[in-house]
This record gives structure tokens, sequence and C-alpha cells, in this order.
């Protein structure tokens, strides 16, 4: 459906690359006001400028969400400037050193924590005291409910953010805000690349029921959906969007 977010103000984070990049383009090509969060100014103004050439409307925002307070600011910013917040992708994280876990030390686990879980938290805390009949959306991962060794920090904290995501949309349903999670498979982005050669991307599509790995186009029309009204009694849920990988059928 064209334009069905049209007068919707957006706001999604991590979107100068990868699965946020996609996201935040496909919204404002839907007619949605686009508020675009990164650490990167250079990814960001990229995003924007594709945005605004085709008639879109956008503003970037340098912001790092492990910073309470620059999500206040910058969130103040945001809705001074569209009028309102509909809805949020909270799309930013972090890998981390992919390392076994007895080999794991606390200092391994700060970052991830305080970007992927506390920041997430915070972002999503603040969106929703602005926010009557709204979407969150949350980026989790595959690696929540199943294993790739070395992962075991990373996973901990997509694990956290469904617990919690689960009891936000307990939470906030009688307000009418509807929270949903979505959980990516392995989508070839360039956090992605950071961890995986192309050996093991190559193992990895091979086990995979579709013969391929994603790309964060494939994530885009579930995204999209569930931050959408035609998922309007859709709560509490995540959706696995993994090309079948964690089925983990026998290899044909």
């Amino acid at each position: 459906m064209e334009n069905q977010f049209e007068n919707r103000a957006v706001l999604v984070t991590g979107a100068g690359t990868g699965m946020g990049r996609a996201v935040a383009l496909a919204l404002a090509s839907e007619g949605a006001s686009v508020t675009l969060w990164g650490r990167r100014k250079t990814p960001l103004e990229a995003v924007a400028k594709e945005i605004q050439e085709a008639g879109g409307s956008a503003l970037l925002q340098v912001c790092d969400i492990s910073k309470p307070d620059e999500i206040a600011a910058n969130l103040k910013a945001s809705i001074a400037h569209f009028g309102k917040l509909d809805a949020v992708f909270a799309n930013a994280g972090h890998l981390g050193e992919f390392k076994p876990l007895r080999d794991t030390q606390a200092d391994d686990f700060a970052d991830l924590i305080q970007t992927n879980l506390i920041g997430t938290q915070q972002t999503v805390a603040q969106c929703l005291s602005h926010m009557k009949n709204g979407v969150v959306l949350i980026n989790a991962s595959w690696t929540a409910g199943a294993v790739m060794p070395g992962s075991g920090a990373y996973a901990a904290t997509k694990a956290a953010l469904l617990a919690m995501m689960r009891v936000l949309a307990v939470e906030e349903g009688p307000r009418g805000n509807r929270i949903n999670a979505i959980s990516p498979g392995i989508i070839l982005t360039p956090m992605a690349d950071e961890v995986l050669d192309p050996e093991i991307s190559a193992r990895l599509s091979n086990h995979t029921p579709l013969r391929r790995n994603g790309r964060p186009e494939d994530v885009t029309g579930t995204a999209m959906w569930l931050l959408s009204g035609n998922s309007g009694f859709v709560t509490g849920q995540d959706v696995v969007v993994d090309g079948g990988f964690t089925l983990g059928g026998a290899l044909r």
C-alpha cells in the first residue's frame, strides 16, 4: 500500500547503514517523516540526501544511544521539528568481539550492555513518554534463540531485549502502544562483515534452506508491516526473518 505512513513521524536508530538504512528509505518512500539517528554523521547524510532527493522528509541527528542525555536532547529536537512521534525502529546495536564465553571478561560485556540493552531501553522508554497509540519495533537477533559459538555476550543482550519487549507490550497496551521485535538471521550488513569472512559466509548460506544469506532489504517488508497499522492487533511478538536458517533441518 503506497503512502501508508503518510503524516506519520518515525524514528530509526542506527539509520546510516544496513537494516536501519533500508527501513528508513522504505518508510520515507511510503510517506513517513523520518528522523535518522546514528553515531557517524557521514552515512546519515547520505541516507538523508537520498530521501530528500526522492521528495521525502528526513531529519538527521548524530546520536549515541549509549548516552541517555543525547537521547533526550535529540528526541526533544526531533519532536519539535516534526511535531510528534508515531513510531520507532530501535535498530542500533553493537556486535562486540566474538569469543568463547569461557574467555569473555566482565569488560567485554560493558559496551554491549550499555548500547544494546540499556541504550535500546532508554531510547524506547523516552520515546514512549511522547507516544499514545504508537508503535515500537526492536531489532533483536536470531542468536537470542539459537546458537552461534562466540556470540554469547552479544546474544545475551539480545535475549534480554526480547524479555523486555514482552514486558513492555503488557505495560504499554492500555495506552494503545504496540511493542514487537524482529529477529533477523544472517543479514549481510557492514556490521556482519566484521565477523563473517567469505568462507564462513558461504557455509552459513549453504545451511539456509533458501540457499543464500539475507540482505538488509529482506528485513524491510516485515519491519514495515510491524510498524504499520496493518499489524494493528499484533503486540508482544518476535518475528524471525532468517530464510529458514534456525529451522535446523538436515542439509541436502
